[in-house]
């Protein structure tokens, strides 16, 4: 649907120039979900923009309201589905936290496995659905090959393939299948191995670098006015990673001296820039996965949770902690009354900052880029919602 603002003004031949206002979405084969733009052209020229969000709200913060420490989870991890695991993660540690748990160290190093297995089905996701939204249709095929590949360990330990529900408070849900540990070198082994058919594909392609070089670059000035943060600010420079910089679960020692842990970042903070990083880091993150399993190897038997009371109550106080989720920073913010429930629990997703810079973003930008910027974003709209 179009509209017609109409701006009337002397130009060269005396005549009337119009502006044109144009909403894409919410519901349009251009944007990733229920998202609205409301942008205003100047000819092929994009003059501002306006996020337009709210229309995926299923209300989560109030839910977390009404429901106890167990339960919450289970909406936890529903807001950035294609990063379920790690979003359980934040709210579990944030409660463990609270509580002064500590966590059997099988289950901090199995968590973090797990974690760095959903990055990179989450990385594939884009890695195959970016280069569709610029017109190639092979690439999400050899992506889906390989998240096939991990998707099945994970579901073979949790028996989800979106939604996992297996952290718990205190731990994890159940023990580790026998000969998971087999199947999950194996599966990143078959992935290690075949990445270069996807990205080959991808990294020289004349028709994607033409699309996305120079294009939609964002500055480190918007990146602090907006807050956005993960593979997206990395891109431009910023070389900030939570699990590097605020160590949690295992990341202190997979990230110091001798681990295999780097943060990837560029420079140029273009589309380009944003891919390659994407791409890069699903390198490290298979990296990161091999060594949580040599040393789930080696780590005697034992528990993998803690046994909770019949009726869990945090005590009363507040707390914040935030997790390097695939898409940025992932922060709950919890206040508690020392109740078996939450008196507030906000949340901080990474995708609302990000998308939020698109204000700054695409004025000055050509309509035809649009959509090679927007889905450079790599955003999920449920995790702007909430």
């Amino acid at each position: 649907m179009a509209t017609r603002e109409v701006t009337v003004g002397v130009g060269a031949a005396g005549l009337a120039t119009a502006d044109m206002v144009l909403n894409i979405g919410p519901q349009h084969p251009a944007t990733h979900g229920v998202l609205r733009l409301r942008v205003t052209l100047d000819g092929e020229r994009i003059v501002t923009a306006e996020p337009i969000v709210g229309y995926m709200h299923r209300g989560a913060e109030k839910l977390f309201e009404v429901r106890d420490y167990r339960q919450i989870m289970v909406l936890a991890n529903r807001h950035d589905w294609l990063s379920a695991f790690s979003s359980e993660i934040g709210l579990a540690l944030l409660v463990e936290r609270m509580l002064g748990m500590e966590v059997p160290e099988r289950a901090t190093w199995t968590r973090t496995l797990l974690a760095e297995l959903n990055r990179v089905l989450n990385h594939l996701m884009f890695a195959g659905s970016y280069p569709l939204e610029l017109g190639a249709m092979t690439p999400i095929f050899y992506s889906f090959r390989e998240r096939e590949e991990l998707q099945a360990v994970m579901e073979q330990i949790s028996g989800g393939r979106m939604h996992y529900m297996f952290n718990r408070v205190g731990g994890l849900r159940d023990e580790l299948p026998a000969g998971w540990l087999d199947n999950v070198s194996s599966a990143v082994a078959a992935v290690r191995r075949r990445l270069p058919d996807l990205e080959g594909m991808l990294l020289g392609n004349e028709i994607l670098t033409a699309r996305t070089r120079g294009v939609g670059v964002l500055d480190q000035g918007t990146i602090s006015a907006y807050g956005v943060s993960g593979p997206i600010a990395r891109a431009s420079g910023l070389d900030v990673d939570l699990r590097r910089d605020q160590p949690y679960l295992a990341y202190a020692e997979l990230f110091g001296p001798s681990g295999p842990g780097r943060v990837v970042t560029r420079t140029e903070g273009d589309c380009l820039a944003r891919f390659e990083v994407l791409l890069e880091q699903i390198h490290v993150s298979l990296d990161l996965a091999d060594a949580c399993v040599e040393r789930l190897r080696s780590l005697p038997a034992g528990p993998v949770n803690l046994k909770l009371p019949k009726v869990l109550k945090v005590p009363e106080g507040t707390d914040y902690l935030a997790t390097e989720n695939p898409l940025g920073f992932n922060g709950y913010y919890l206040v508690s009354r020392g109740e078996k429930t939450p008196w507030r629990l906000k949340l901080r997703s990474a995708s609302f900052n990000n998308v939020s810079a698109l204000a700054q973003m695409l004025p000055g930008q050509l309509l035809a880029d649009m959509v090679a910027i927007l889905g450079s974003m790599f955003f999920v709209v449920g995790d702007i919602d909430k």
